[in-house]
């Protein structure tokens, strides 16, 4: 899985550079009616399996002399994607004429998947902080997660801000990290000054969509 998901990942981002939805051409492949299964991408893996336990096998064959490369360049190319989604909210506020420094960001879903409220090794979180650290001004909302618990490796004084009108547009930028349904796509869309979408829920385009 680790493999088919870092594959997806790493197309995504030639996709980005020719100006091809790699959605779309997932969305496309999968009406295929025999022999394939979809793998979307994101902003990076989570969870307490995918992310780590490959690694277990590594640290073993390691023990008797042997290089697993696959499982170490996946894992690096995994572990980048969420720089790489940061650099497309820089480029997206520099667009329009702002800098990431003092820019206030709403991200949304901070669990590692949709509609749990599991956040162990959440790419959202790593982005949260990755932001923060480039001086932005972090919020969260997600309705599985009312308050941020202090983790192992994070901690963040934050609660769940409610989706309101005027919560989104005070954001410069709203961040979709986690596609939650029980977010109102709707609402995001029509009061959200700016959206960098990671998940691809956003199929049609607009001006003020950015895919991540």
């Amino acid at each position: 899985i680790e493999l088919n998901i870092v594959l997806v990942n790493e197309l995504k981002i030639v996709c980005d550079k020719m100006g091809i939805d790699i959605h779309e051409v997932i969305r496309a492949a999968a009406t295929k009616p025999f022999g394939f299964t979809p793998y979307y991408p994101g902003p990076g893996l989570g969870g307490h399996c995918i992310p780590i336990d490959p690694f277990y096998l590594t640290w073993k064959a390691r023990e008797y002399g042997l290089s697993t490369r696959f499982i170490e360049l996946a894992g690096e190319v995994n572990a980048n994607m969420p720089q790489w989604v940061v650099a497309k909210v820089a480029d997206a506020l520099n667009a329009r004429g702002q800098a990431i420094k003092g820019a206030k960001i709403l991200v949304l879903g901070i669990a590692y998947k949709k509609n749990v409220d599991d956040r162990r090794e959440s790419p959202a979180i790593e982005l949260m902080e990755l932001l923060q650290h480039k001086g932005a001004v972090i919020s969260y909302s997600d309705p599985h997660v009312p308050r941020f618990i202090p983790m192992r490796r994070h901690d963040f004084d934050l609660a769940s801000v409610p989706l309101t009108p005027e919560t989104l547009a005070g954001a410069d930028c709203v961040l979709l990290a986690t596609d939650h349904d029980r977010f109102d796509y709707d609402l995001i869309k029509a009061h959200a000054r700016l959206i960098v979408d990671t998940r691809g829920r956003y199929q049609e385009p607009a001006e003020h969509i950015v895919k991540a």
